[in-house]
């Protein structure tokens, strides 16, 4: 079986763990930068050239697809996926869970636990913003930040205020949300792979720090998950139609709250506090999944 991993750099640890776990199992795995991939669209059916030469030789794929390049990356996976190439991520899927308030109104519909959050067109009505989530302190997410970033944390009203105004005076669409004190600035990243949790860590942010990002210097360790968690982590990747995702949650004095649901998990910092080889775990799910016959387009999710 030939795989494809999808990534714009094959230096980044996720990238190399993959491939080598690919080659571990008896495959072969190359990596293809989804950016220079060109797709031609024709009655004689889908097509994509890479460095010029037509692909036609790959059974699946893995899609690591940034956060700055989800439109053109999802549709070269849907390209794949109209060439009957199995993905172990579905393009919609990849596109519901990186709309923060998409992927949140999905989570609530399906009835799963999250801190409480409130949205608005850049309304002038901060406090009644503020107040939607039951008043400071709160913390104010752009909703197309990522690794932490855009996020903030606003302890006073006055605060909350002042940065509302100045996220909506730069037309950035932003959330607000309760912040949830008993977290001490720790959450839950829990690896989800067809189904299953596959690994599970705890990260704290450094003193000082609310936000628990590795990438913004946090920590991480080993934990283990109630059933609560387990299910509510699952219930979420399935509710947004993803096999392979990392599931963030907070702990809670009512249980396991959901923050959101990332499609393209990275397996540096679980394969390290877990001592879990999440990569294998995820070409075991490509074997059990054989791709369909070439030609045979695949029923996308669309909702």
């Amino acid at each position: 079986m030939k795989v494809a991993v999808l990534s714009r750099n094959p230096e980044l640890y996720s990238t190399k763990r993959l491939i080598e776990a690919i080659e571990a199992r008896g495959h072969t795995g190359v990596i293809i930068d989804h950016l220079k991939c060109d797709l031609v669209i024709e009655s004689e059916g889908p097509a994509i050239y890479y460095n010029r030469e037509k692909i036609n030789d790959i059974d699946a794929v893995i899609p690591r697809i940034g956060a700055s390049v989800t439109f053109y990356g999802t549709a070269v996976v849907r390209q794949f996926e109209m060439m009957g190439v199995f993905s172990t991520s579905y393009s919609q899927a990849i596109v519901r869970s990186r709309d923060k308030l998409r992927s949140l109104q999905i989570l609530s519909g399906a009835g799963l636990p999250m801190p409480k959050t409130a949205f608005t067109n850049y309304s002038k009505e901060e406090k009644s913003l503020i107040d939607h989530v039951g008043g400071p302190p709160v913390i104010i997410k752009l909703l197309e930040g990522t690794q932490g970033l855009g996020v903030v944390l606003a302890e006073t009203r006055k605060a909350a205020q002042s940065v509302i105004e100045a996220f909506h005076g730069l037309k950035a669409r932003i959330i607000v949300q309760e912040f949830i004190k008993e977290a001490k600035a720790s959450d839950l990243r829990i690896f989800v792979v067809d189904g299953k949790v596959v690994g599970a860590m705890k990260r704290t942010g450094v003193e000082g720090e609310f936000r628990s990002n590795l990438h913004r210097g946090g920590s991480a360790e080993l934990v283990k998950l109630s059933r609560k968690e387990k299910s509510a982590a699952i219930k979420a990747a399935n509710s947004l139609g993803l096999a392979v995702a990392g599931v963030d949650m907070l702990q809670s004095s009512r249980g396991p709250l959901i923050l959101e649901v990332n499609s393209s998990p990275g397996l540096e910092g679980i394969e390290k506090a877990t001592n879990i080889d999440i990569a294998d775990e995820i070409i075991k799910f490509i074997e059990a999944n054989q791709p369909k016959k070439r030609g045979v387009k695949s029923k996308l999710r669309t909702s």
